[in-house]
């Protein structure tokens, strides 16, 4: 994607936050190193990144930060250049945003693309893009149109595309004959180096202190709204719920990380097992005899399922050992989370 000047739009994805919906699973792990039938959720982000030839993109990392960049290291086996911004301190999404804005906007220069790293979307940047310049936005959000939209803070677009009310705060009246639709925002965001430039310095919120006063001064923000797939993953429920999601099919991704279903060729999988699909079952995973996998099982790369154990609705970690049955839950290499097949 290149931008108003010819210069190559870069990237950030957002992998700075605390995880504390999840529970003690992000004391083991970050939620952008979450894996979603076997990879993890920050390669998402950065395979679409990359899927539009941005190659120049940004991590910001707090928690457990040392494992994300252990994990995606410099790009390259991504086809993308990743540099990290470490905050001692967490600053937030706009924080962030700020302390790394000179870098994203090329000087101010170019708009920047932000992903969150907590989500799995199916969008067509380049027409993001299309709507962003057309309104002439400083920054154009993706949206989901939802009927409960207010519980995750809903975001009021109209059918010209504009932003008109977010978080219960308006902006611009719109007319009569506008028609709003009500939806909640993903997290995938084009900002202008204006927008940027608002953010205060240290921690803060993009939406509350970037967003809402832009709104406030009758600035153009823009909503681009999707009806392909678009999941997050904050809760252990909604963690596991995402995994089943994308075995079952459900998310047509352009750009995908990897395979997302199937038996890897370098599994070994013993004798009088049995694998219903959907399933996932990673590089060099055992599945010990008489073992029942599936339907509706991600195995992790390195995994461990020893003899006659039966495995449906679950996501197994990387290198964890599954000593016994569950129907519901996940297993990771310290311990069981328990989930319930019913998500």
């Amino acid at each position: 994607m290149q931008g108003v000047f010819g210069t190559p739009l870069r990237g950030m994805v957002l992998c700075a936050g605390m995880g504390t919906r999840l529970g003690q699973i992000s004391m083991e792990r970050p939620k952008p190193l979450l894996p979603v039938c076997d990879y993890p959720l920050a390669r998402y982000a950065v395979a679409l990144l990359r899927g539009y030839d941005i190659r120049d993109v940004v991590v910001n990392l707090h928690h457990l930060g040392d494992q994300i960049e252990a994990e995606l290291g410099d790009g390259a086996d991504l086809g993308v250049q990743l540099s990290y911004s470490r905050e001692p301190e967490i600053l937030g999404t706009g924080g962030g945003l700020r302390r790394m804005a000179e870098y994203l906007s090329h000087n101010g220069h170019e708009p920047c693309v932000v992903i969150n790293g907590k989500v799995v979307i199916d969008v067509d940047l380049e027409a993001v893009l299309a709507l962003h310049r057309i309104t002439g936005a400083v920054a154009t959000l993706v949206l989901r149109e939802t009927p409960d939209a207010d519980r995750w803070g809903a975001i009021e677009v109209g059918r010209d595309g504009r932003i008109y009310r977010m978080l219960g705060e308006a902006g611009v009246t719109p007319s009569r004959r506008e028609r709003l639709s009500k939806c909640m925002f993903t997290g995938v965001q084009i900002i202008e180096p204006s927008l940027l430039a608002r953010l205060p310095r240290g921690n803060s919120c993009v939406v509350r202190q970037g967003y809402l006063p832009a709104l406030r001064d009758g600035e153009v923000l823009s909503g681009y709204l999707i009806n392909g797939y678009f999941h997050e993953h904050s809760t252990p429920e909604r963690y596991l719920e995402g995994n089943l999601r994308v075995l079952h099919g459900q998310a047509k991704l352009k750009f995908p990380p990897g395979e997302l279903q199937g038996v890897h060729p370098s599994a070994m999988i013993g004798e009088g097992a049995q694998v219903a699909a959907p399933v996932r079952i990673g590089p060099r995973a055992q599945i010990g005899r008489g073992a029942v996998i599936g339907p509706g099982v991600v195995i992790g790369r390195n995994a461990v399922v020893h003899p006659g154990v039966r495995l449906e609705n679950a996501v197994v970690f990387s290198g964890a050992q599954v000593r016994s049955s569950l129907n519901g839950g996940i297993v990771t290499v310290r311990s069981v989370y328990p989930v319930g097949s019913n998500v």
